[in-house]
């Protein structure tokens, strides 16, 4: 479906609200296929140097492989980061401290969606977990090389999932596989039911990492470091065919036959990544399910105390805390 859906957006991004990166370096989660892929390419291409975190896989190879192919002049370099797995990204940090003084951009693009309830291997929802809690984990990882650039940007990637309630802190505990169940088919396919309530919490607090850190980066009196975020709208991505396989939703019904292409789905965090007008606490994304990535008025109901509390003490919980 992807390959067919024509890319409306994308160019005039790279044309318009983009900048140079030569000598920049740029981490990005979850590069294997759809946004993260596109924007690793076209990072690639702006001159950065491009770290690619993904778990070991076959698919991270052949996905390497086809950016290298694709962008010749590019550099692009492998790191083992499985986001499922706290000792995994403390020593995708350790390889990244090893080799780089500095970091321009972290890019927190890599989720997952509508998954079973279950555990990841040190005990938080698979959804929390891959979304959000290793994201946070990477920031205060990579914190001393984002404060060593002139300028820096910490990119999130929400999605419209993340309307609704508020953020609860069970979400964020040692509770994977005790977090509602699966919900019945007829949930699912109505994108209602415990699935897609984790989703809807991993997404929000996706959101709400952007306002809590910018926040705290005030706070702190630290003006060199960007916090911004962005959503896809409804791309056709390998997101959705993951959790299909899973009962999670049905690719092929009437509400993806809407879906814009991963290129564009993409645009979003790339602006917020590359746009030299950005500024700490922009949001980039279409105004509905597709369009164009405007600068977007963030939802002031979802960033309220309650839920920068739950989200930043979920997080330092589960991670360590933040020092700045």
């Amino acid at each position: 479906m992807a390959n067919q859906i024509k890319t409306l957006h994308l160019d005039t991004i790279l044309e318009n609200h983009t900048q140079d990166m030569t000598g920049k370096v740029v981490a990005i989660t979850g590069t294997t296929s759809g946004t993260g892929y596109v924007a690793a390419r076209e990072m690639g291409k702006k001159g950065a140097e491009v770290l690619l975190l993904n778990r070991d896989s076959e698919r991270a190879v052949t996905s390497y492989e086809r950016l290298v192919a694709e962008v010749p002049s590019g550099k692009f370099v492998k790191i083992t980061c499985d986001l499922q797995s706290i000792e995994s990204v403390n020593q995708a940090i350790s390889e990244i401290k090893s080799k780089h003084k500095v970091l321009d951009v972290l890019c927190n693009n890599a989720g997952v969606m509508a998954l079973e309830d279950y555990a990841t291997q040190d005990g938080y929802d698979v959804q929390m977990h891959t979304n959000v809690i290793s994201h946070f984990q990477l920031f205060k990882g990579l914190l001393p090389l984002l404060k060593a650039s002139q300028e820096a940007r910490v990119v999130n990637h929400t999605s419209m999932a993340r309307l609704g309630g508020p953020l609860r802190a069970e979400y964020f505990d040692k509770n994977g596989g005790n977090l509602g169940g699966n919900g019945t088919e007829e949930d699912n396919l109505r994108f209602q039911g415990p699935r897609w309530e984790r989703y809807h919490q991993s997404k929000l607090a996706n959101f709400v990492f952007t306002y809590a850190l910018e926040e705290k980066l005030k706070e702190h009196k630290i003006t060199h470091i960007l916090s911004m975020v962005a959503h896809p709208g409804l791309a056709a991505t390998n997101l959705q065919l993951t959790t299909a396989k899973t009962g999670g939703m049905d690719v092929e019904g009437e509400f993806m036959h809407n879906a814009q292409s991963a290129e564009d789905g993409a645009t979003g965090i790339i602006r917020a990544c590359l746009d030299k007008q950005a500024k700490s606490g922009d949001f980039f994304g279409p105004k509905g399910w597709t369009g164009f990535p405007e600068r977007l008025e963030p939802e002031a109901e979802l960033i309220f105390k309650e839920n920068i509390g739950n989200f930043w003490q979920g997080c330092e919980s589960a991670v360590g805390k933040v020092e700045f």
